[in-house]
């Protein structure tokens, strides 16, 4: 199996946790988004979109889209739950870190990162952290009363959700008044296999 992506990148960086995780074998391709290597015609032959991570299976089947992949490389496993209700939970949550929490956290995390915060982002920017910390909010509620996201144990609701989270502060978010999140980044860390971000 083969997995091309940027090591600092979220979205790839939850595939290489769920390969720790999992103890699966797989070869890691750096792709470098920044230096527009995700544009060429080579890497554009694997995904149209132009977009990582990207998976090539054992048997070459090619998958795109983050926790679409999450969901292939979790089949068997705990991360993805066994009943219909459980599964509905984790797709809820994923479709929110999609639509609400990376839109916001990981687009200020990228001009504040990567872009060292070009003047003309500044109004983006700062938009895009006050819905961060909406994101935030919500997911502070939860965990207030829940250990992980669904359920008693990690599933790929968490690695979808940590992958940004945990490194919010590089984007601008300041996580020390949100205790119960505090208190579920380290319960991930803690998970046996954890790797980190650029380990």
């Amino acid at each position: 199996m083969k997995i091309y992506g940027d090591a600092r990148s979220g979205n790839c960086y939850k595939l290489k946790l769920i390969c720790a995780l999992r103890g699966l074998e797989h070869e890691w391709i750096p792709v470098d988004v920044v230096q527009g290597e995700t544009r060429r015609s080579e890497f554009l032959s694997l995904n149209p979109n132009g977009q990582i991570p990207v998976c090539v299976t054992d048997d070459g089947e090619v998958l795109t889209e983050s926790n679409a992949i999450l969901f292939y490389l979790a089949q068997g496993s705990p991360y993805w739950p066994a009943t219909p209700l459980a599964q509905t939970r984790v797709l809820e949550w994923q479709f929110f870190e999609q639509y609400t929490h990376e839109p916001a956290i990981a687009v200020a995390r990228f001009i504040k990162f990567y872009l060292d915060m070009p003047a003309e982002r500044a109004a983006e920017y700062e938009s895009r952290v006050k819905a961060g910390y909406r994101a935030l909010d919500l997911m502070e509620r939860h965990l207030a009363s829940h250990a992980f996201f669904v359920g008693q144990a990690c599933t790929i609701a968490d690695i979808s959700l940590y992958a940004y989270t945990h490194v919010a502060p590089e984007g601008g978010f300041d996580l020390d008044g949100y205790a119960a999140i505090g208190a579920w980044l380290g319960r991930v860390r803690e998970l046996p296999g954890y790797v980190g971000m650029e380990d």
